[in-house]
């Protein structure tokens, strides 16, 4: 067997638990159907994505220390079936309730998959390939994300029962930890002391890394944002179904999966900091359009351009991250998944505003993340 092959190997695994990790982004959409389904009110359903990246605060530097120790294929394949176990809930009884529980093992499965499987990542691609391989897992994880919702809507009018994607999702993520745990990868074993939390921390005395921990907070945050609030945007501007609406977000996640995809080709070529510049501001551009669209055909477009722009964003923090201390992976990534996060608090803060002072109110909460990651973008190119 060639080494081509070898590589093939053992990296196909691995993007696959990539697959699994955009398993998570279904929240947007399931977000919206609970919230039809039990008669909740914009503020209150934003607490159900809570439950799922409140996880992601309070676990990431944790797993992180514990897989310093006992592995990052090891802790990813846990990982994926707890979060097969989640999936599986709403099949066990379908209440307001059961949904918690359900999106709470949603979110513990999905931190230790994103904590493990980045630096995993890491150790299964040359250094000069990490950033664009790192785009290309990204790509993978955005196919998922943009197929959901459409998935999720053609189970909703063809069999009734959209919660039949959850059961695809959860078969898929134990078939992935099966097929990772039957491949032999050697894992880097830096020399010096086993993480903990004492060291975890302390890198945020780094300026460099403090930045990049708030970026991804931000990140993630404006991006479950658009995933749990777009529908509501355009229902409250244009009038739309839930069910045409909901499309809005494939719109998002179709704009993220091109992105992912050229950016894997272009950072073989161009620098990831002057990447970082240029999507910030393609993505400040989107927002504007979403805001100033006279039609919803012009929304569309203009939430798929947010997503162009915003589609290499995390990968590319996560590069220049791991890059600075590549030593550190285990603890970098611990405080940088713990940082996704965001993802529990920004929706709820557009939830807020969107309940306040009305939906398109709502997008301003999006538009100063993507302001502070512009600002980044020339912090970035200034200190390297």
């Amino acid at each position: 067997m060639t080494s081509k092959n070898i590589g093939l190997q053992k990296l196909l695994p691995v993007f696959l638990s990539f697959m699994v990790m955009g398993f998570i982004d279904i929240i947007g959409t399931a977000t919206g159907y609970i919230k039809q389904d039990f008669g909740l009110t914009d503020f209150i359903v934003q607490f159900l994505p809570m439950m799922v990246l409140l996880w992601f605060f309070v676990l990431s530097v944790p797993i992180g220390v514990l897989q310093d120790k006992y592995g990052k294929r090891n802790m990813l394949n846990i990982g994926m079936v707890i979060q097969a176990v989640g999936l599986g809930l709403p099949f066990v009884h379908y209440s307001f309730g059961m949904m918690f529980a359900s999106f709470i093992l949603l979110g513990i499965g999905n931190t230790v998959i994103q904590v493990s499987a980045n630096p995993l990542l890491q150790d299964v691609s040359p250094e000069e390939k990490l950033a664009s391989y790192m785009s290309t897992s990204q790509f993978v994880k955005a196919i998922i994300s943009f197929s959901g919702p459409i998935i999720a809507s053609f189970m909703a009018l063809h069999f009734g029962n959209w919660k039949l994607v959850f059961a695809i999702y959860g078969l898929t993520s134990l078939l992935a930890a099966l097929w990772l745990s039957m491949t032999p990868i050697k894992e880097s074993k830096p020399d010096r002391k086993p993480a903990s939390f004492a060291s975890c921390f302390g890198l945020l005395k780094n300026r460099f890394v403090a930045f990049m921990a708030l970026s991804i907070f931000l990140i993630v945050g404006a991006e479950v944002a658009i995933n749990t609030n777009i529908a509501n945007v355009l229902i409250a501007k244009y009038g739309l179904t839930l069910d045409k609406a909901v499309i809005g977000i494939s719109w998002f996640f179709a704009g993220e999966t091109i992105s992912r995809f050229l950016g894997a080709i272009i950072l073989n070529w161009i620098k990831p900091r002057v990447f970082l510049l240029l999507t910030t501001l393609l993505a400040l551009l989107g927002v504007l359009g979403v805001f100033l669209a006279p039609n919803n055909t012009v929304a569309f477009v203009s939430i798929m351009v947010i997503g162009l722009g915003a589609g290499n964003l995390f990968p590319i923090i996560f590069t220049m991250a791991l890059a600075k201390m590549p030593d550190r992976a285990n603890e970098i990534s611990g405080l940088l998944i713990m940082a996704v996060s965001g993802g529990a608090f920004v929706p709820l803060a557009m939830g807020y505003v969107s309940t306040v002072f009305g939906p398109m109110a709502s997008l301003f909460v999006i538009g100063g993340c993507m302001l502070y990651l512009l600002w980044v973008s020339f912090y970035v190119r200034k200190s390297q």
